[in-house]
């Protein structure tokens, strides 16, 4: 993959911890960044429409078409109002080495993983206020939900392949029936990949810890057909 892709999640998740936590802000405040923001996407939507009926009007008009020198001078001498808006010394916090007086603080003590975020309350009232102040921060921040693959007020949720209740956390029952479908392992490198496959619920089996430094450990010789060290 292209660079750039590469370190989309990573940024995202950036973002979302950012809109969470309120690490770092411009200056005025998300709101008011974000009322900038889109001033100048309006703007390069019109720029843009305006290129647009541009090159359909040469386009009609041979005798006036530009040479391709032209245009990319065009281009090279015209900033989108975007990136200039990103490339302003507005956005960065510490440009002046004055801090920001946001009031931008945490919507609650825990990192998400990607957009993929759980909270609880002791109460449905306490619910309601942190799902008021994350909406509200989503809002500050212009980052987008979809209430359709959202869940409220549950008493127990399925989040990142495991049964979340108020009490305990278990795997999720049905990974559960599907690793207990798995071969049972004869090879060294079966063992090995029947470990990576149950790894990611370690936590939920007691010593996996211990039993997995010993199979790791096991060598070549000992699946050998009539090995007595098994």
């Amino acid at each position: 993959m292209p660079f750039g892709l590469k370190n989309a999640p990573i940024i995202y998740q950036r973002i979302i911890d950012n809109a969470l936590w309120g690490f770092v802000r411009p200056k005025g405040g998300c709101r008011a960044f974000a009322d900038r923001m889109q001033a100048a996407e309006e703007r390069a939507d019109k720029s843009r429409q305006l290129r647009n009926e541009a090159s359909r009007h040469w386009s009609a008009n041979p005798q006036n078409v530009r040479t391709k020198f032209d245009a990319a001078h065009e281009d090279s001498v015209t900033t989108d109002p975007v990136l200039q808006q990103i490339n302003s010394p507005d956005v960065d916090m510490f440009t002046t080495s004055e801090a920001d007086t946001s009031t931008l603080v945490p919507v609650f003590d825990r990192r998400s993983f990607v957009d993929d975020i759980c909270f609880d309350g002791k109460t449905f009232d306490e619910c309601l206020a942190t799902l008021d102040k994350l909406l509200g921060r989503f809002e500050e921040c212009r980052i987008s939900i979809s209430f359709t693959k959202s869940i409220f007020a549950q008493s127990r949720v399925d989040f990142l392949s495991h049964d979340i209740s108020r009490d305990v956390m278990r795997a999720n029952s049905k990974k559960l029936t599907e690793i207990a479908k798995l071969p049972f392992p004869k090879t060294k490198k079966g063992v090995q990949s029947f470990l990576g496959a149950i790894n990611y619920y370690g936590r939920c089996i007691q010593d996996f810890a211990a039993y997995g430094a010993a199979l790791y450990q096991l060598k070549d010789d000992v699946f050998k057909p009539g090995a007595t060290n098994r």
